[in-house]
């Protein structure tokens, strides 16, 4: 995460941002998601279907710490690789590149597939069916924030952006 904030602090300077109203429809299921993930207030305990003959198993953890490191190991691959064209919201910045090499010739938006599969990993380690919920929101939540930055390399790239979509699946690789 340090390093991650660290890297923040180099980015190019924005040409054009989404504004706070239009980011709500991907913040609000995004944030609740990860809420019901990582917290489990007591309302929601009482309520939750836990599953100890999957948690119980010790191959469960295994498999859920190495999807979380796989998963965030790939974003930050994906973070590092984007440079100085990144940003936590939706923008376009001054001189923008288009990014097709590294984990970008897989998915058109590896950070968010690094993420999911992280939180999947996560989810998986807690056994508990609000995470599933969880994780569920956020995936829509991201799945509507890489549509509204389609809608922005779209009108930044035009046809060379559409190539890339035609050819390079968004959050899951493309298999032909």
């Amino acid at each position: 995460m340090v390093l991650w904030l660290l890297m923040a602090l180099r980015t190019k300077p924005v040409q054009q941002r989404l504004r706070l109203t239009q980011a709500l429809p991907y913040v609000i299921p995004t944030g609740l998601g990860a809420y019901l993930i990582f917290n489990r207030p007591d309302a929601l305990q009482r309520l939750s279907l836990w599953w100890p003959w999957i948690s119980s198993h010790a191959w469960v953890a295994v498999v859920g710490v190495a999807m979380t490191a796989t998963g965030l190991l790939f974003s930050l691959w994906a973070r590092l690789y984007l440079g100085r064209n990144w940003s936590g919201q939706v923008t376009v910045k001054e001189d923008h590149e288009l990014i097709r090499s590294g984990p970008y010739r897989f998915v058109r938006h590896p950070i968010y597939s690094g993420l999911l599969l992280a939180l999947a990993g996560t989810t998986l380690c807690f056994g508990n069916v609000w995470g599933i919920l969880g994780f569920a929101l956020v995936w829509l939540g991201l799945w509507i924030k890489s549509g509204i930055e389609e809608q922005f390399m779209v009108a930044t790239f035009g046809p060379q952006y559409e190539e890339y979509r035609r050819t390079t699946g968004a959050i899951v690789p493309q298999f032909r």
